[in-house]
């Protein structure tokens, strides 16, 4: 990923943050097939150090799984991002020099790939990332309210995926090159009602003013 330096995230805390808020990623894997990428959720652990690791699963349907065998892959996880209008600059009043541009923040992480198909470690995968997207529902729903017969089911048609992390990248890119009267400009052109991107990103560059 190219990374101008003002861009480079490395605040631990931050990057997990980021897997933990937007958990839907990008596994991009390569094998003697080729390059594939799949969309699934991935659940980030901090152990073991000093990295941590993530966890999810595929359909057993799907050849990834039978592809990974230890080799490296690559995860993106996507945070907000929002285009970014130079009309929203005071500097285009003052000398006309700016250009539209793309904010975001994103993380990548490479590591190890190993496949889980040990119905235990499979059950307490499913688990552990249910109660994570179940939290906060008036009335959760656990993987024991299915019947038992329906989940043993269930789990020989899925197999687990688990990254040992390697390297962690973040990149903010949050309009850090501009003035701060420019970035005080964007924050405003962001403040539209109804779009959470927009604003998630707002605050993003707020914290360049900090």
């Amino acid at each position: 990923m190219y990374m101008p330096a003002q861009f480079e995230e490395t605040r631990s805390e931050v990057l997990q943050a980021l897997m933990r808020e937007h958990p839907f990623a990008t596994l991009v894997t390569a094998s003697a097939g080729g390059i594939a990428a799949n969309h699934i959720p991935l659940e980030y652990d901090p152990a073991p150090a000093p990295f941590g690791r993530l966890v999810g699963h595929v359909a057993r349907a799907n050849p990834v799984w039978r592809e990974v065998d230890e080799h490296e892959a690559l995860a993106i996880f996507q945070g907000p991002h929002a285009y970014i209008s130079p009309a929203w600059y005071p500097s285009k009043q003052e000398h006309g020099k700016v250009v539209p541009t793309w904010n975001y923040a994103v993380v990548h992480v490479r590591g190890a790939l190993r496949a889980v198909e040990d119905p235990q470690q499979l059950r307490a995968i499913v688990e552990k990332l249910t109660r994570r997207h179940e939290a906060g529902r008036p009335q959760p729903w656990q993987v024991a309210d299915a019947p038992p017969e329906y989940i043993e089911q269930m789990l020989k048609s899925i197999v687990g995926i688990e990254m040992t992390i390697t390297k962690i990248v973040g990149k903010w890119k949050v309009s850090q090159n501009r003035s701060a009267s420019d970035r005080a400009g964007v924050i405003a052109g962001l403040g539209a009602p109804g779009d959470s991107n927009a604003r998630a990103m707002s605050d993003l560059i707020k914290e360049t003013l900090s």
